[in-house]
């Protein structure tokens, strides 16, 4: 069995390394700039001795004209989870025939975005901008990656699982799940 699925791997060129070599640069980076926005949130000075708080302080817009306040509306850490979670619901909805591991799993990352909630409510809106943008990213990449013509365009491969009507596939299934279930 050993042999067939290194020989699989080789053939394929899909060792399951390069599936999660970008999870181990992104996951220390998203981190390391989530510190750094605290720490330039809290305080921090320039070496010119103009503070960095200052200019967070009268950066913002909208409803959160104070990046170094928490968002008292709560619509920042709300849309954080909400992004999360429908990242979370377009992955789940795709899986068929899903395993009691990838269950878990997913109920266990559903449970995080939810928590993201709470998290994001206690932190300098700036944090939680950053954290609101790269989800926004992660989900505009998870349903540009699904579209056939730009899969194409990047010259992506197709394989056997794509759909020629993805997004149609992912309403349907949405509606299935979840819309069926209230009649």
């Amino acid at each position: 069995m050993r042999r067939l699925v290194s020989e699989l791997y080789v053939r394929d060129n899909c060792h399951p390394f390069k599936a999660t070599v970008l999870v181990w640069v992104q996951l220390p980076m998203w981190v390391f700039i989530s510190v750094a926005l605290r720490n330039l949130s809290t305080g921090a000075t320039r070496s010119d001795g103009i503070s960095v708080q200052e200019q967070l302080a009268a950066g913002g817009t909208l409803w959160f004209p104070d990046l170094t306040a928490m968002d008292s509306t709560w619509i920042l850490p709300v849309s954080v989870g909400v992004v999360n979670l429908l990242i979370v619901e377009i992955f789940a909805l795709q899986k068929i025939g899903t395993s009691r591991f990838q269950m878990y799993v997913t109920n266990f990352v559903r449970a995080v975005s939810v928590l993201m909630i709470p998290v994001a409510a206690t932190v300098p809106s700036a944090l939680v901008l950053y954290w609101l943008c790269s989800s926004l990213m992660g989900l505009t990449q998870n349903l540009l990656l699904r579209s056939p013509g730009f899969r194409q365009l990047c010259r992506i491969p197709p394989s056997k699982s794509d759909s020629e009507t993805p997004y149609r596939d992912l309403a349907a299934a949405f509606c299935a799940k979840f819309l069926s279930r209230k009649r």
